[in-house]
């Protein structure tokens, strides 16, 4: 038979492996009027300062504009009324090797590159409900004026 205090050490290890497994993609830098990250089923007030995961959408309101900054130095800033999903992002600091998926369901993002782009620039995308853009560059700005599909 199981004891009690064993199944509650392995969970506590299961789950201290699992957050260290879930390591961040980038932080947000600054926020302004009403965002949020939309984490699983979660819905988080956006603030300087917070993780931003993989599979994490970032929503902003009519009056909301965000800025993150990702692990490689990639800049995303997003306008009023946007919403943007990190579905990739993997990034070996040593090598600079990795790669990155970004999904522009709506509003505005202007985008300074990081290090992925510049020592892997096919790794980096960024999608829209009508496209895919391939980064080549180091700066750029999309608009979708899409409706909201979720």
């Amino acid at each position: 038979m199981i004891k009690p205090q064993w199944l509650l050490a392995t969970l506590f290890v299961w789950s201290a492996n699992h957050l260290l497994a879930a390591e961040s993609a980038g932080t947000v830098k600054r926020v302004s009027g009403q965002v949020q990250v939309e984490r699983g089923s979660e819905r988080l007030k956006a603030g300087p300062g917070m993780a931003i995961f993989v599979a994490d959408k970032v929503r902003t309101g009519s009056d909301g504009a965000v800025g993150i900054t990702l692990k490689d130095e990639t800049l995303l800033s997003a306008g009023a009324n946007s919403l943007l999903s990190l579905d990739k992002f993997s990034f070996d600091q040593t090598t600079h090797q990795g790669a990155m998926r970004t999904t522009v369901k709506r509003g505005r993002l202007a985008v300074v590159t990081g290090k992925l782009a510049k020592t892997s620039p096919e790794t980096v995308e960024f999608h829209t409900p009508n496209s895919i853009l391939g980064v080549r560059g180091t700066e750029f700005a999309l608009e979708v004026n899409a409706h909201e599909t979720e």
